[in-house]
């Protein structure tokens, strides 16, 4: 299996040759090849930030000579007018990196912040649920961002369908019920010599009784009210870890967690987010001084 490193080298590479392909034309036709000079990454909005890391390894990538100044590290609250990094070299290096940069902070940065903005909810609101997030990912992109919800203070689900067993709906009824999916997901585990956790979906408390009964890991409520949800974690009693998706927003999860939940799943968080407003501009340029 490809590594998490060889995953994000190819992404990093691919992002180069899309956006540079036979040469930076405008960045060639007006600065001289030996030119040196100093950028600085500028926050223009308040959030958590992310994608320091994978900034410093763009650069890196693209010319080892780029000297990086962290000040400010992933996980920081950032607000605006804050700098976050100066890197130094050869201006036509600075130029054709930055996009990129930009790119993958903004949007690692954004989902860091909503991220932390809803777990920071639960647990102001006194209660022990986790935020998940999905495999609703940007093809290409999805160490990045699962990197970035860890970040903000959230839980990744899983990162793909090779390390976890997720029975949904359809596999359910391709299956010809609950009980036929869980035994044939442990009967496969174990021909496979596979240590993998097992979570069924649940439609109503029929399905539910059948997925304790199969001795699923976790049971994820799909579509349940939050009334419905209180009494299925009741009914669980603590025999398994408990999910509640489906449609479920910042504005109406409160109730969800409160009734027991350990985790909620947002596909939000990273198919629907804002990037985090930043620029990379020259040092001494007057448009660091935000008015």
């Amino acid at each position: 299996m490809i590594s998490v490193d060889e995953l994000n080298d190819r992404l990093i590479d691919l992002a180069f040759a899309e956006d540079i392909g036979d040469g930076d034309h405008t960045t060639l036709c007006c600065i001289p090849e030996g030119e040196t000079g100093e950028s600085l990454l500028l926050i223009k909005e308040d959030g958590i930030l992310a994608g320091v890391r994978v900034a410093k390894e763009v650069f890196s990538r693209f010319d080892k000579d780029l000297s990086v100044e962290v000040l400010k590290d992933d996980g920081s609250e950032v607000g605006r007018g804050d700098i976050v990094m100066s890197v130094k070299g050869r201006v036509r290096s600075l130029l054709q990196t930055e996009r990129l940069m930009l790119n993958i902070m903004q949007r690692m940065s954004g989902i860091a912040t909503m991220t932390h903005k809803y777990q920071q909810a639960l647990l102001d609101a006194g209660t022990k649920t986790h935020v998940l997030d999905t495999r609703k990912t940007t093809p290409g992109m999805r160490m990045l961002e699962k990197e970035a919800v860890r970040i903000g203070g959230g839980m990744n689900h899983r990162i793909g369908l090779f390390d976890m067993i997720l029975l949904k709906d359809n596999h359910i009824d391709f299956c010809g019920g609950v009980h036929n999916a869980v035994s044939k997901a442990k009967e496969y585990c174990k021909s496979k010599h596979l240590d993998l956790k097992i979570e069924c979906e649940v439609r109503d408390f029929k399905e539910l009784q059948e997925a304790l009964k199969e001795g699923c890991d976790r049971i994820m409520f799909d579509n349940f009210t939050p009334e419905d949800t209180r009494k299925a974690v009741e009914i669980v009693a603590g025999r398994a870890e408990t999910e509640s998706s489906g449609g479920i927003t910042f504005d109406t999860m409160l109730p969800y967690a409160k009734a027991g939940v350990d985790f909620i799943s947002f596909g939000a968080l990273t198919h629907s987010v804002k990037g985090l407003d930043m620029s990379f501009k020259a040092a001494g340029s007057d448009k660091l001084i935000i008015k």
